[in-house]
């Protein structure tokens, strides 16, 4: 049977996008979405046979035949680079990244690479990830950079001295802080990449019936129950995502944070140069990557 695109599709129709965290919720509908639009879409997920599931679903949903998986565990450097290896082994360009994959995790735990979890997940995936494939992305350029951050970084505080390992842990505390994180790494990116093509912008996706807290026992199990009921759904929780990644109105649009498709202030900590800096330096030494970042070798304009 020849698979057809419908008439929405032309928006991004010849455009490749990757989307982390695309086998469940808000990533699997803003994958699902951009591939209705006619982008190939690659997404990533851990486990393989859900990622080739999701990627046959999805070819069939949109009627999109460029629909493509690759498997990463993103709490991992490891696997993280072998990720973008892989990536960049199949494409020689990259229109959108979507840093979307997350978790929160109510007891600690530490990645393989001895990171505080929720850290190495929520802020070093998106940290790692976006520096290893911006020469794929400013090939392609102009390219966007999507992070998808949340409004509890508004009363999130920051300490750099222990932020990948915190002496004192609490699971949403610490949540809250990694998607601070995002924004501030978001608009020390957005800063860096003046010029280059390449926009980088954070969003707030809503309160998303999803299943974030799944990997969490029965409290987690109870939490998303609850968020089931609360939330909205995962496809109104991508809105915004989709529209940061597609829509004409964002083309050279950088450095914002974005609720309900509309740029608005996030908080106060989060325009802190100094800090954003700082938190970029202590990420470039925990991943290995120069604290310069491929950023200074980029074209400009």
């Amino acid at each position: 049977m020849t698979i057809k695109l419908t008439c929405r599709s032309k928006l991004m129709a010849g455009k490749t996008c990757l989307v982390t965290g695309a086998t469940d919720g808000i990533g699997r509908a803003t994958a699902l979405e951009l591939a209705h639009m006619g982008a190939d879409v690659a997404i990533v997920g851990r486990n393989q046979a859900k990622c080739a599931a999701t990627a046959i679903d999805m070819r069939e949903e949109s009627g999109n035949a460029s629909v493509e998986y690759l498997v990463a565990d993103l709490s991992s450097q490891e696997e993280v680079r072998r990720l973008a290896d892989e990536f960049k082994q199949r494409h020689q360009t990259l229109d959108v990244l979507v840093n979307n994959a997350g978790a929160i995790h109510l007891s600690r735990k530490n990645s393989a690479d001895g990171i505080e979890m929720t850290f190495a997940l929520n802020h070093l995936s998106y940290f790692l990830l976006t520096n290893l494939l911006l020469d794929v992305l400013s090939a392609s350029a102009p390219a966007r950079v999507v992070n998808v951050a949340s409004s509890v970084h508004m009363k999130a505080k920051l300490d750099l001295f222990d932020v990948h390992a915190p002496r004192r842990y609490a699971g949403l505390r610490t949540y809250s802080r990694s998607k601070l994180c995002n924004v501030l790494f978001t608009y020390e990116l957005a800063r860096r990449l003046e010029g280059t093509g390449i926009t980088a912008n954070a969003l707030h996706p809503g309160l998303v019936a999803s299943n974030i807290l799944k990997n969490n026992g029965i409290l987690g199990r109870f939490l998303n129950m609850v968020l089931g009921v609360k939330g909205i759904s995962a496809k109104a929780g991508a809105l915004t995502s989709v529209y940061a990644a597609s829509s004409p109105e964002m083309e050279g649009v950088s450095g914002k944070y974005l609720d309900k498709k509309q740029v608005v202030r996030s908080s106060t900590c989060s325009y802190d140069e100094a800090r954003a800096a700082a938190l970029w330096e202590l990420s470039a030494s925990l991943t290995g990557i120069p604290a310069t970042s491929p950023v200074s070798s980029l074209p400009v304009g």
